[in-house]
């Protein structure tokens, strides 16, 4: 059987995708993380209690279903025992904060619903996404919405880079806009959600350290 070369404009953003989901999964897995020049750290594997963590009041989370939502929420998205929190829009000004939970939880369902939109007629939405409870089920959801994406990138030739609507994600503007610029916009999506949970695992060690 025959593959197609991917296209040279798609090669360097696969590249980071690929860089950054691992050093993502690693930074939240453990046992060892990429430190960004190729030396590994070690790291504890996220808990159940740091997932949820809410590091102020008011925040987002995933919460139980039969909880309901959390404050100035209106609903909680998704399928199953479990939920984000969520409003319609206008969204609540100032924005609330969001726990690792919901910032992971919101990731692993763009990446999942989104590759099922992907060059085919998707039927899944955010209705259909369940959010995970608990840190390791977080972790694999994340890992399986990435390799999702991945192998519907993977799939690409140069003429769906510069198709609108090859992407018809039903949340946003991914219809409206070329391939090529969502393929951007979801590293953009990984890198600084990516960063944000990062950023919160340390503030959760230094909080222990204490």
């Amino acid at each position: 059987m025959t593959t197609t070369p991917l296209p040279p404009r798609l090669a360097p953003l696969l590249e980071q995708f690929d860089f950054a989901r691992e050093r993502l999964t690693g930074r939240m897995a453990g046992p060892v993380m990429d430190s960004g020049n190729g030396t590994g750290v070690e790291v504890e594997p996220m808990t159940d209690e740091e997932y949820l963590w809410e590091p102020v009041p008011g925040c987002w989370s995933v919460r139980e279903r039969a909880q309901g939502p959390g404050p100035r929420a209106t609903e909680l998205t998704g399928a199953g025992d479990w939920g984000r929190d969520s409003a319609a829009g206008p969204h609540p000004t100032p924005p609330p904060f969001t726990t690792i939970a919901w910032r992971l939880s919101h990731l692993s369902e763009l990446l999942t619903v989104a590759a099922d939109h992907t060059g085919r007629t998707g039927t899944l939405t955010r209705d259909d996404y369940r959010s995970s409870g608990d840190a390791v089920g977080a972790i694999a959801a994340f890992d399986a919405g990435a390799e999702a994406w991945r192998q519907a990138l993977s799939q690409l030739d140069d003429a769906a880079l510069d198709t609108v609507g090859y992407c018809t994600y039903p949340h946003g503007s991914y219809d409206e806009d070329p391939f090529l610029d969502i393929v951007w916009w979801v590293n953009q999506e990984l890198l600084h959600h990516g960063a944000e949970i990062a950023l919160l695992r340390d503030l959760y060690r230094a909080r222990q350290q204490g």
